[in-house]
């Protein structure tokens, strides 16, 4: 892999696997939902090392140091070698409570059953 200085912000997004598509990056960039250094990006703005990339993605903010330019989507582990993540951790997922749930082993619901099921959802 050769060595490069920079590169579009929208490709090194997608590079090192914050969006899926390139395409998603680059609509994230134009919907003012990067920030390279504090200023909002645009797809073709420059990323350097050193760089300070602030994005939202995956339904939560996203905080990043680049520390290496790749321009190609490359593997996981290689891909978290040219970033330093300074992203707050993720909230704790809600555990819902299981109101449907039944006895394992009791075989199909009856017609009594589906029916106090139903109540219980519309209400």
């Amino acid at each position: 892999m050769e060595d490069v200085e920079s590169t579009r912000i929208d490709r090194w997004l997608w590079a090192v696997r914050l969006y899926k598509q390139r395409s998603a990056a680059t609509d994230a960039c134009k919907g003012g939902h990067v920030k390279l250094n504090g200023r909002t990006a645009k797809p073709a703005a420059i990323v350097r090392p050193g760089d300070r990339i602030e994005a939202f993605a995956g339904g939560r903010e996203r905080i990043l140091e680049v520390v290496k330019i790749i321009e190609k989507r490359v593997g996981a582990a290689i891909a978290a070698e040219c970033l330093v993540d300074h992203s707050p951790p993720p909230p704790p997922r809600a555990v819902e409570p299981e109101i449907f749930a039944r006895e394992k082993g009791a075989g199909r619901p009856t017609k009594r059953d589906r029916r106090e099921l139903e109540r219980l959802r519309r209400s």
